[in-house]
């Protein structure tokens, strides 16, 4: 919640970046219907229990905290060139959502359709997230992952500095062409793992892969405790 900041209840909000430059905004139960951009250049916004049913609701928005939330499948490219966002406890339906976002913090949170999410992102934090898509998280970077579900291919492509723990993840071709990844306690399923990575370690984790782990520069596989 927003201190000292004006509230907006159960509204059903239509039309171009309806709250555009919107600032200091604590909004509940609040449905962003047709038109783009609603929140467009936002700052200093609470949401509680709202949705977004169509395209580009948070773009080069700042301090965001969205709890109990949902973005609809035509909620796609959310939010993008955002800075300082926290979700959690929210459905997120829309694929394409947060690009070239920092400071992403994510709780709680499922993807049933996350195909091209969270690319070149930078400083991100997931917890207890689940998500199904291909391409997920390419090309971000400053990662920490913990109780983390994934179903989708090439997942990780291009990433630096990732840490990961406890996660599930049935994935092809996952973390090509990255650079300091390290996973703990998890169950890996992909074809083609880790080609082109640079300093992949994985520890006290179960790997199935069919040609993974090719033309890797220092891979290290350990349980815990060596």
């Amino acid at each position: 919640m927003m201190m000292n900041a004006k509230e907006i209840r159960e509204q059903r909000l239509t039309g171009e970046r309806a709250l555009f430059g919107g600032e200091n905004l604590n909004i509940y139960d609040t449905i962003f219907a047709d038109g783009e951009s609603p929140l467009k250049e936002s700052r200093n916004i609470a949401l509680y229990g709202s949705m977004f049913q169509w395209k580009y609701p948070l773009w080069y928005a700042k301090h965001i905290y969205a709890k109990e939330c949902s973005w609809a499948e035509m909620g796609r490219a959310g939010v993008w060139y955002t800075d300082d966002i926290t979700v959690e406890h929210s459905l997120i339906e829309a694929p394409k959502n947060f690009r070239r976002c920092h400071g992403v913090k994510l709780f709680h949170v499922d993807f049933p359709n996350a195909a091209e999410t969270l690319w070149s992102c930078d400083g991100v934090v997931l917890e207890d997230v689940m998500a199904k898509g291909d391409y997920f998280a390419m090309n971000s970077q400053n990662m920490v992952i913990r109780n983390f579900r994934l179903s989708g291919n090439y997942s990780f492509d291009g990433v630096k500095n990732v840490e990961i723990h406890n996660a599930r993840m049935m994935t092809k071709d996952a973390f090509w062409n990255s650079e300091n990844v390290t996973v703990y306690d998890s169950y890996i399923c992909g074809e083609y793992l880790g080609w082109n990575a640079k300093n992949l370690t994985l520890i006290n984790c179960t790997i199935e892969s069919l040609q993974g782990m090719c033309y890797i520069d220092n891979l290290v596989m350990k349980t815990a405790g060596c």
